[in-house]
């Protein structure tokens, strides 16, 4: 990744702290969600969050020289077809293939949330309000394995279930940045020392940030969350027609990469290598591991699927251990589930 290319510790850090919730993906749904207000200011947070976090990181740490990883990367992914095919294949399968199937899960659970918790309901209980509330939704925050795009949706039945939306801004920040198999990679990449730097700035950004845009902002997202309502326009219904038929032809795609493609770990052509890999749970992850693995001598072209996990090495005598140890040492597990 990033230290492997030569970024300093403070910039990784920085990097991983910010990243999450500035994505074209999570602003869009946040602004779906939650209004143009709360999206901007989450990315306004997240990049405050991210340059403290790596300014700590390179005052309080001392900095190692990174193993600086070939820079081979380049024109792969530009010379495939024409500049509308490229927009195309990142919209579908970059964008929405990463996001679709936590979308679905994050509106499954917030709708689940909607059903029990009647409206309003946490703003009839005194803890729920303020720091306490803030505290309490940290708490869960912190142990949960929650994407940034499926949260977004979770977050927005909690405030319709009464939850301040400073609160909602805790769940958004710490929940994605929290998770296991981020930490993970942080700790193999950086060390302990920067993990707890990474934690301690996350938390109490987030606290600090959730107050303050409760103070500022906070009817703001009220007002956004009473009057919405559906309209039924003709392009909305068409829109939707076109989103379903999309995540369709993703979900049939994965079908058949797992179950009906190349077993995993196999030759597929004369060069050619493919995996399964589990702990990618963002577009970021899936950039990890294809930098990781083109630094490898030899690696011509990675091709990762999020949705999926399977990723295809293309080169020329590709050793399949060395590109799994690769992949381990990234942060990722191998898995050789048959194809």
């Amino acid at each position: 990744g990033l230290r492997n290319q030569g970024a300093s510790k403070g910039a990784t850090t920085s990097f991983l702290i910010s990243t999450p919730q500035t994505g074209v993906d999570s602003v869009l749904v946040s602004a779906a969600f939650l209004g143009w207000p709360f999206a901007l200011f989450k990315v306004a947070a997240a990049f405050a969050t991210g340059v403290a976090g790596g300014w700590l990181v390179s005052r309080l740490t001392d900095e190692e020289a990174p193993a600086v990883a070939d820079d081979k990367q380049g024109e792969h992914w530009r010379t495939a077809g024409n500049r509308l095919t490229a927009v195309w294949r990142y919209a579908l399968f970059d964008i929405l293939a990463a996001i679709d199937l936590w979308l679905i899960a994050g509106i499954l659970l917030a709708a689940a949330i909607t059903t029990a918790v009647p409206p309003d309901y946490f703003q009839q209980v005194s803890w729920s309000q303020g720091l306490p509330g803030m505290l309490l939704v940290l708490v869960i925050a912190l142990p949960m394995y929650v994407c940034t795009t499926s949260s977004v949706p979770i977050a927005a039945s909690l405030i319709a279930a009464g939850m301040p939306a400073g609160s909602a801004l805790v769940f958004l920040m710490a929940g994605p940045a929290t998770n296991i198999a981020t930490m993970g990679a942080v700790y193999r990449a950086l060390g302990g020392r920067v993990l707890g730097l990474y934690l301690g700035t996350v938390i109490v950004a987030s606290i600090g940030l959730g107050m303050g845009f409760e103070f500022v902002l906070g009817n703001v997202t009220a007002d956004v969350q009473a009057h919405r309502h559906v309209s039924g326009a003709w392009w909305e219904i068409a829109a939707a027609v076109v989103l379903v038929c999309l995540m369709a032809f993703l979900l049939l795609r994965r079908i058949w990469q797992r179950y009906l493609g190349p077993r995993p770990g196999a030759a597929v052509d004369a060069g050619d290598v493919t995996f399964s890999v589990e702990g990618m749970t963002c577009q970021h992850c899936v950039a990890n591991v294809t930098n990781a693995l083109q630094s490898v001598a030899d690696v011509e072209h990675v091709s990762a699927d999020l949705g999926s996990g399977i990723v295809r090495i293309k080169g020329v005598q590709l050793h399949p251990e060395l590109l799994r140890s690769v992949i381990t040492r990234a942060g990722y597990r191998v898995s050789d589930t048959p194809g």
